[in-house]
């Protein structure tokens, strides 16, 4: 039986995004995954273009907000951010909580924050499925 997954971040709009993505790529045989936000705005475009550049279909994606989940049960809650961490910590709704705190690639310096961001949590789901599917 696949288990679910919950990636939250607030805007649900870049890192939550690409992390449902690559891990319905990289273990979709494994795990249902699913993301949200706690203040959902629109999938940063440049979030759709990285994730196309990785070689990933973007088709589909939209934000949502917790309360578009309803009564859901989650093996694993992650969130991807520390504001998320804060207004998610006691989520009723899953048998694990784990805090991933990712620097948000819009307000990221350098060249291509959104492929680092992308690259960042491509390795660390990478480690997770690594780890649970042992």
């Amino acid at each position: 039986m696949k288990r679910k997954v919950l990636f939250l971040c607030t805007g649900n709009s870049a890192r939550s995004q690409m992390a449902e993505v690559l891990l319905r790529h990289l273990a979709g045989e494994h795990f249902d995954a699913f993301s949200a936000g706690t203040a959902p705005e629109q999938v940063d475009p440049r979030t759709i273009q990285a994730l196309e550049d990785f070689g990933f279909s973007a088709e589909g994606l939209h934000s949502k907000s917790l309360g578009d989940l309803g009564d859901q049960f989650f093996d694993f809650v992650i969130s991807l951010c520390d504001k998320a961490t804060q207004e998610c910590k006691n989520f009723p709704n899953a048998s694990e909580m784990m805090a991933w705190d990712f620097e948000d690639p819009r307000s990221r310096s350098g060249l291509k924050p959104f492929e680092i961001t992308l690259r960042e949590i491509n390795e660390r789901i990478k480690m997770f499925v690594l780890v649970q599917t042992k």
